[in-house]
């Protein structure tokens, strides 16, 4: 987002923060389907989302059009929130609907926070997504655009059926959905750092050739969180084809002591003399 965008969409999310602290973790989800629905519907209406951002027309014009066609059809909470939303400034119809998903989605995030499970949906997303990546078959069934909408979101909901819960599988919605323009697999990975980061943690992608132990995992997140100044939430990836060592990925920071990475080093130094 440009500046103007992230300015207006800091607003909101700082309102959604204020009244999740005030409500119930069911009410903080249902406003978070309603906000998600109206992102649907400015996906499928871009001269709608042109109007709602329209800088020649006043916040509180763009505001009143909001009103009058979503009143009565979604929550009064969720209409006030998207209300401060579409009030300011946004430099791209597309920045809009941008803010429009990402206000749904931390939306689902303050509902699982205040119900005392984000750790364990933060945990459930990269499980899923290393379920999905570990195979080529699933992971084209359900990365497929060209896919029915509803028969992609019915196989999630059989392969997390009771084994997830239920802000959960409206996450792996919103992946399905494309959150933020990204792949169904970036989308996931995007989630789980928007959950960590709401628990104020990095996230550390750890892969290895065999699972740490639980000791193993604490020692490393805790040198992780030394180095960074924040608490660190390390996701592992099990491949032997790394051979032995650790690769850790945080952010754009990337440490590759692996086995694998080494023997290449020393195949290619070969092949230069």
């Amino acid at each position: 987002m440009q500046a103007a965008s992230r300015e207006s969409y800091k607003i909101a999310a700082d309102r959604l923060d204020a009244y999740a602290r005030g409500a119930e973790p069911s009410a903080v989800a249902s406003t978070a389907d309603d906000i998600l629905s109206v992102a649907a519907l400015l996906r499928r209406e871009p001269r709608l989302r042109r109007a709602l951002s329209d800088p020649a027309r006043s916040g509180a014009d763009r505001s009143g059009l909001l009103g009058d066609m979503l009143r009565g059809r979604i929550g009064a909470d969720a209409l006030d929130l998207l209300a401060s939303l579409v009030s300011g400034r946004w430099s791209a119809p597309s920045e809009l609907l941008d803010g429009v998903e990402r206000l749904g989605v931390e939306a689902l995030l303050a509902s699982a926070d205040k119900a005392g499970e984000l750790g364990e949906v933060e945990d459930e997303l990269f499980r899923f997504g290393q379920v999905v990546s570990g195979s080529p078959e699933l992971s084209n069934a359900l990365s497929d655009p060209m896919a029915p909408a509803e028969r992609r979101a019915t196989l999630a909901d059989q392969l997390l059926a009771g084994k997830a819960r239920p802000i959960t599988g409206y996450l792996v919605g919103a992946a399905l959905g494309g959150f933020g323009g990204r792949s169904f697999t970036g989308a996931l990975t995007r989630l789980v750092e928007l959950a960590a980061d709401r628990r104020d943690r990095q996230v550390a992608y750890v892969t290895v050739a065999a699972p740490l132990s639980d000791e193993e995992e604490r020692r490393l997140g805790a040198r992780l969180s030394e180095m960074y100044g924040r608490e660190v939430s390390v996701k592992q990836t099990v491949n032997p084809d790394v051979l032995g060592g650790v690769s850790v990925r945080v952010g754009s920071d990337l440490y590759d002591g692996t086995v694998l990475r080494r023997l290449n080093e020393t195949r290619n130094a070969l092949a230069k003399r």
